[in-house]
């Protein structure tokens, strides 16, 4: 929890024929300190105040924007280019970071797991940033690319008319799974297909969930933009890199790596 301290002095002027007897009752959480007075000098009192800064921000001490108000999971007051000022947007870039933040989870856990099996020697398959090009002989790139197309599309279709109208997506018939489509609330659609393991079947209580979630996501994002960094110096995948450095922790850092890339 922030604190907040300042001090104030306030001066009380006094006669130059008695000393000030003006009484100041102490405020809550306020310490006040008197110094002795001469008769015709002033009397100073002294203020330090202690505030404890309700909710933790992204900067201590910061105040938050007021749009901002700690009611959104991962709310620590950061928005520096007022984003969310208008509340109809704001709800649109809840969606976007939380979307963003599942996929960047996934493809860390898939870039990490599939760099471990090429390393070891247990599945010879490419490393992440060329796996993309890899050829198919089930399928040609433009066949597997217009699939691609259609499955994200009707899935963020269905995912955008959810945001509009919650609940939707569970009207009418789709191949007997149409009840996991109704979804918890617009971005948590829930289910036995989303939810398997039941863990947020109240989405109103499931707050130290969705926290959980989001700071997990904002992590695996930050984790994606270094992967992508990584292998655009190095040009090795992530695995590799964590090998070299073990094997001379002092002279195979971050430092030496951009130092060499530029030379």
């Amino acid at each position: 929890m922030a604190l907040v301290v300042g001090r104030g002095f306030l001066v009380q002027p006094c006669s130059s024929s008695f000393i000030c007897k003006n009484v100041y009752k102490p405020l809550s959480g306020v310490t006040n300190t008197f110094w002795p007075t001469r008769p015709g000098t002033t009397r100073c009192l002294t203020q330090t105040v202690v505030r404890a800064q309700l909710r933790p921000t992204w900067l201590p001490g910061l105040d938050p924007p007021p749009y901002l108000d700690g009611s959104l999971p991962g709310d620590f007051g950061f928005d520096p280019l007022g984003l969310g000022e208008d509340p109809e947007s704001l709800k649109w870039y809840v969606q976007a970071e939380l979307v963003h933040a599942r996929f960047a989870m996934l493809g860390v856990a898939g870039i990490l797991l599939t760099d471990l099996l090429r390393v070891t020697g247990i599945s010879n398959i490419p490393v992440w940033y060329e796996a993309g090009a890899v050829k198919f002989k089930f399928a040609n790139t433009e066949t597997l690319f217009i699939v691609q197309l259609i499955l994200m599309g009707f899935v963020e279709t269905k995912r955008y008319m959810d945001f509009v109208s919650p609940g939707s997506q569970a009207e009418g018939p789709f191949f007997g799974i149409e009840a996991a489509f109704e979804g918890l609330e617009p971005g948590y659609p829930g289910g036995p297909l989303l939810n398997p393991l039941g863990l947020a079947k109240d989405i109103t209580k499931s707050r130290d969930w969705k926290l959980k979630e989001i700071k997990n996501g904002r992590l695996a994002m930050v984790a994606m933009l270094g992967i992508f960094v990584q292998a655009s110096v190095t040009h090795v995948g992530p695995i590799d890199n964590l090998v070299e450095h073990l094997s001379n922790p002092w002279h195979k850092t971050i430092v030496q790596t951009l130092a060499n890339s530029g030379s």
